[in-house]
């Protein structure tokens, strides 16, 4: 079962270098969910041939515009293009009103209801669940109000060995509960342990989306342990000073949160104009935390 993510972009404040700013899909199983919505993201999206109308939750980090200025572009082509399914968005309470007035004032009236939740940037909390994915918000420190996001799949069944089903009598409505860790009952009365008849399943996937904030250390706890961290790295550590006077972070920093986080996999973006040539960038993150990807345009990551 698939738990992937697509960089639709990678670019902080300005396109450049064919590099868009910040979005990306992630899928998990037939979910796909838009985490930050740059300019440029439809483009993306078609480009990497991901359908949109597919998206049925959003998740906005802050109010700069490189991480959001592609929404309303998206929401009217969903309109122009007929959709009738609600869309849920998440982000800053200011977002429904930056909406509201851009459909007031080109007098539309979309097709399909959004159903808008405000997240909080001072309080982490479960702002999502379904049978597949929990979501979470992460508090970062950045020069405005700015939440990352925690996916964590829901606890998958058991595996149940069906060669050791063979020739015992039961209900076909204890197959299920098998699955749920129930134990087995025979016709005959005789109790068959879950534990002698399933397999554990895989741990869940969880993967931590940190978008702008400052070094900060109390991330560590938050995305302890995660499959796959991703950490904005705006700067090399020779402009430290100005990550610190911006509220961003350099590729070296990102890669001790990583580090000190005991991550198992890290991935950097969010590069600033100023750099063409991103390896540097990567070699700096990789002396500190070697198991270290840039987040280039197209490239998919998969959680097995």
């Amino acid at each position: 079962m698939s738990f992937e993510i697509t960089i639709l972009g990678s670019s902080s404040a300005t396109p450049i270098y064919q590099r868009h700013p910040t979005a990306q899909v992630l899928q998990v199983q037939e979910r796909f969910f838009l985490v930050d919505c740059g300019e440029g993201t439809l483009i993306q999206l078609n480009r990497y041939r991901i359908k949109f109308h597919r998206i049925n939750q959003i998740f906005i980090s802050h109010l700069h515009g490189d991480h959001y200025l592609g929404l309303m572009g998206l929401l009217s082509t969903m309109h122009l293009q007929g959709r009738t399914v609600p869309l849920q968005l998440f982000g800053p309470k200011e977002l429904w009103e930056i909406i509201e007035i851009q459909l007031k004032y080109s007098q539309t009236t979309l097709r399909y209801p959004i159903d808008f939740h405000p997240t909080d940037p001072a309080t982490p909390a479960v702002i999502y669940s379904d049978e597949t994915v929990k979501v979470s918000t992460i508090i970062l420190s950045h020069r405005i109000p700015c939440t990352g996001f925690l996916f964590e799949e829901q606890p998958r069944l058991r595996k149940i060995d069906k060669d050791k089903l063979h020739g015992l009598d039961f209900a076909a409505e204890q197959y299920q509960l098998l699955k749920e860790g129930k134990d087995l009952v025979l016709s005959d009365g005789r109790v068959m342990f879950n534990k002698d008849l399933t397999q554990d399943p895989p741990p869940p996937r969880r993967y931590a989306f940190c978008s702008d904030t400052i070094y900060d250390e109390r991330l560590i706890d938050c995305v302890n342990s995660v499959d796959l961290l991703y950490h904005e790295s705006t700067f090399l550590e020779e402009l430290s000073w100005r990550a610190a006077e911006t509220f961003h972070s350099t590729a070296r920093q990102a890669a001790t949160i990583a580090k000190k986080a005991n991550v198992k996999r890290l991935i950097i973006g969010h590069f600033s104009a100023r750099y063409k040539n991103l390896y540097p960038m990567l070699d700096e993150a990789k002396e500190v935390f070697e198991n270290t990807t840039l987040a280039l345009e197209g490239d998919r990551f998969s959680i097995d």
